[in-house]
C-alpha cells in the first residue's frame, strides 16, 4: 500500500463539498488515501466520489444503505482502515469547515502523541468564522460540560478533526462505543485517555460549511448531554 495515512470523510449530501475538498487534500504534497463513507446520499455524493477516484488513485468509497448516523459512519470507516495497513487514521468533516492544510499540521503533531486534535479552543482562544452567538454559547457550554464530566484535559472536546494512531483504535473496543451523534467525539477522547494514550492539540480556524445545510439539531445535542454519564456508568 502506497500510503500509511487514511482520511475518513463521512458524507450525506456533500457532492459539491467533496468535489472541492478531495483535490485540496491531494494538493498538499503529503501522501493521504481518502475513504468517503456515504449514507446513500440522494444528491449523488457516491457518484462524485467514484468520479474523483478515477482522477486520484487512493480515493475509496464505502457505501452504506441509508442514513445511519455520524458515529456509525466513523466506526465503519475505522474498521475499514484497521482491516488494512494504515498506521494513521484521520477524521474530518466533508463540508469545508475543516480545511485540508491542517492535515499536514496534524501529521506533524501526531509524532509526539497518540491522538492529535484540531482545536477551535486552543489555549482558551476561540477560532471560528461566521458563527452566531447562540452557536458559540452552545459549543462553549458543551465543551465545559464534557471536560467536567469526563475529566479529559482537552480544550476542544467536541472537535471532529483528528488523527488517531492505529494502536489507539485497536485498543478501543469499537463495538462498545455508545454515542450516535454529538457526543461521539467526546466519547472517543475519553476512551483513548482512559486507555492511557497521550492526547495533543493543534490550533485550527473552523469555518462555516461551504454548501448545504448543517445536520446539527437540538436532539443531537440533548443526546450528547446524557450519553456521557451512560458511558461512565457502563464503560
Amino acid at each position: 500500500m502506497a500510503a500509511q495515512n487514511l482520511v475518513v470523510i463521512p458524507c450525506y449530501n456533500e457532492k459539491e463539498n467533496i468535489g472541492l475538498l478531495i483535490p485540496e487534500i491531494f494538493g498538499l504534497g503529503e501522501k493521504f488515501d481518502i475513504l468517503v463513507v456515504d449514507d446513500n446520499s440522494p444528491d449523488g455524493t457516491a457518484l462524485e466520489a467514484e468520479r474523483l477516484a478515477g482522477l486520484f488513485p487512493g480515493v475509496f468509497l464505502l457505501r452504506r444503505q441509508g442514513k445511519k448516523g455520524l458515529a456509525k459512519a466513523y466506526l465503519d470507516g475505522f474498521r475499514w482502515a484497521l482491516e488494512r495497513d494504515y498506521e494513521l487514521i484521520f477524521e474530518m468533516d466533508a463540508d469545508g469547515s475543516h480545511r485540508a492544510e491542517y492535515l499536514s499540521k496534524l501529521l506533524e503533531k501526531i509524532k509526539d502523541c497518540d491522538l492529535a486534535v484540531g482545536s477551535r479552543y486552543y489555549q482558551g482562544r476561540l477560532s471560528v468564522i461566521n458563527w452566531d452567538i447562540r452557536r458559540v454559547f452552545l459549543s462553549l457550554l458543551g465543551n465545559f460540560y464534557a471536560r467536567l464530566v469526563t475529566g479529559v484535559p482537552i480544550g476542544d472536546a467536541t472537535s471532529g478533526f483528528k488523527c488517531f494512531r492505529r494502536r489507539v483504535l485497536e485498543a478501543i473496543d469499537l463495538n462498545r462505543v455508545l454515542s450516535e451523534g454529538y457526543s461521539f467525539q467526546i466519547e472517543m477522547n475519553w476512551r483513548a485517555f482512559k486507555a492511557g494514550f497521550k492526547i495533543g492539540e493543534i490550533p485550527i480556524i473552523f469555518y462555516e460549511r461551504r454548501f448545504g445545510i448543517s445536520k446539527m439539531s437540538a436532539g443531537i445535542i440533548r443526546e450528547g448531554l446524557w450519553i456521557l454519564w451512560k458511558m461512565k456508568l457502563k464503560p
